[in-house]
Parts: C-alpha cells; sequence; structure tokens
C-alpha cells in the first residue's frame, strides 16, 4: 500500500514554477451529485474559493493506511480527531477524515481495476509496464496526453467520488510525484491530471491533500488548486518548512522511526522543531493497526 515509505527527493528543477501554465486542459469529468460528506469535528474554515472544510489544526492525527481502528482501541491513541484512511475503509465518526487514493500509480491486489486499459500505463523501451522499483507491486499510471487523463480519470474518478458518498472530508492523492521519478512521463500532463482530480474533488465537497512532492508545493497550492498537505518524513529530508510555509498550520505530518533512526533523530526532536506541522504523527512502517506485532503511536 503505497504512503508508508518516502521516495529519495528529487532535484528540484528551475522551471517548475512555471510548469502549471504549459498544462494541457483537463478533460471534463461528469457531474456528481452534491457530497454527503460532513465532519463533526470543528473546522478551521473553509479553502478560499473551493467551499471545502479544511481539517482541524489541534488535536491528535492519526495515519491508518494498514489497518483502521478507533480511538482507545488495543492500546492505540485515546483520541483522535483527523485521520487517514484507506478508500477502501470507512471514516472514522466524529472525526476529520481523509481519504487515501494512489491517483497516480495503480494499487496492490487491483489488477482487475486496469484490466483492459494498457495503454493507461507507462511503459519501457520493451513495450514493459513500468513499475515503482520501491513498490514492486505499483505500476505506473501516464497521464502524459489528453486522453490517458480522460482514461485515468474514468477509472479513478468514481474512487474519489466514492470518498465522498463514505463520508470522508478530504481526499489525499498519492505519487503526484512520479513526473519527477520516470523521465518518460510528461510533467504538464501530470499537473493537468492532479488539477482534474483537484475539481473533481472540490465537485464532489471533498477538500485535496498534496501527498509530499516538496518541491512543487507552490505551484501545487496557487496553480494546481490544493487545499492542504499531508508530508512523510519531512523532518527527516529538513524539508517541512516546504509545506507550511505554503499551506499554514493545515499540514499533516507523518515521520517512521526507522527513518528517524537513521537520521541521528527521536521524535522529541521532531516535536520541537519551529516549521513542523501542527498535527504530527509518529507511525510505524506498516501502518498496522492497533493491538497488532510492530505497532507503534506517537504524536505531537
Amino acid at each position: 500500500m503505497r504512503g508508508t515509505t518516502a521516495v529519495l527527493r528529487s532535484v528540484l528543477v528551475t522551471a517548475v514554477a512555471l510548469a502549471a501554465s504549459s498544462c494541457a486542459p483537463e478533460p471534463a469529468a461528469s457531474p456528481t451529485a452534491p457530497s454527503t460528506a460532513s465532519s463533526t469535528v470543528p473546522s478551521t474554515g473553509s479553502a478560499a474559493g473551493s467551499g471545502v472544510d479544511l481539517p482541524p489544526t489541534a488535536g491528535a492525527l492519526d495515519y491508518q493506511l494498514g489497518g483502521a481502528y478507533g480511538a482507545g482501541d488495543d492500546g492505540g491513541p485515546a483520541a483522535i480527531d483527523v485521520v487517514v484512511r484507506d478508500a477502501t475503509a470507512d471514516p472514522l465518526p466524529g472525526a476529520y477524515g481523509v481519504c487515501y487514493v494512489n491517483g497516480f500509480q495503480t494499487q496492490p491486489g487491483e489488477e482487475d481495476r486496469w484490466a483492459g486499459h494498457d495503454d493507461l500505463l507507462l511503459r519501457d523501451a520493451d513495450g514493459e509496464p513500468v513499475v515503482d522499483p520501491d513498490w514492486p507491486d505499483e505500476r505506473v499510471l501516464d497521464p502524459s496526453t489528453a486522453e490517458q487523463r480522460e482514461g485515468i480519470l474514468a477509472v479513478l474518478g468514481p474512487v474519489v467520488e466514492g470518498c465522498a458518498a463514505a463520508g470522508f472530508d478530504a481526499v489525499e492523492l498519492d505519487n503526484l510525484d512520479t513526473w519527477t521519478r520516470f523521465d518518460a512521463i510528461d510533467e504538464a500532463g501530470a499537473h493537468a491530471l492532479a488539477r482534474a482530480y483537484v475539481d473533481l474533488a472540490h465537485r464532489s465537497g471533498l477538500a485535496v491533500a498534496q501527498k509530499n512532492a516538496a518541491e512543487i508545493t507552490r505551484l501545487a497550492h496557487d496553480d494546481l488548486g490544493f487545499d492542504l498537505a499531508v508530508t512523510e518524513e519531512c523532518a527527516v529530508w529538513s524539508e517541512c518548512a516546504a509545506y507550511t510555509d505554503v499551506y499554514g498550520d493545515h499540514v499533516l505530518q507523518v515521520e517512521y522511526p526507522d527513518a528517524l533512526d537513521e537520521a541521528g533523530l527521536t521524535f522529541a526532536d521532531v516535536c520541537a522543531l519551529e516549521d513542523r506541522a501542527p498535527l504530527t504523527v509518529l507511525r510505524d512502517r506498516d501502518l498496522v493497526a492497533a493491538g497488532d506485532e510492530g505497532y507503534v503511536y506517537d504524536a505531537c
């Protein structure tokens, strides 16, 4: 499941701030019914121009992609105010819910979803589908052309709309940075797909979280329309300010013990950082459910 590691950051290209202006227009998505998503957690307001609710900036964050559980379950946190769960899970009642969608790669175990859509997969020189070397059970999508973006949205658009119908408040789109890791992907096409996802989510009543890709936070917020950010290991990579300088307090920060150990940091060090997100959580790498072997949780 994507979202349980941070990939090596690519070098910031100097032209990235101009990239959005060259994006091809995104394909029109079908209208959606008004979203039923709502949150009982007090929000700090709506994202400018989008009319969607942003998460609270105080309380406890949890990141539950590897298994969903409630507050106080099996030694888990006593309170959960904001929680990220996979699109296949139900939102947590009483919490601001963020729905995880792998928007730029295929999800493990979802081969049937992509059956008959070979044209939407990135191909290598031999014509074989490109896989993510860090996640070999995920194939990389290719949003380079308008036709490919339309096809990807036809497959994943209903997943985004399903997040709203289930009652989530926001959606997190993973692997926004594939164009920085795979040269064959057209950067403008990737940005156009991101903007199309954002527009679809907003029409469905969902806020949209940028996932990682610190090098394009300003572009992602100002030009692509993202409302908040989810960042993994920004303390390890000394890049938390790249998110908080752009999104302010609306950043959800996830750190992992193994990466902190390698960087010579403790979670207390992370919590003491001036540029860290107000909602910061320490989770085990596999994001297992509370009570399972290897479970780790702390927050500040």
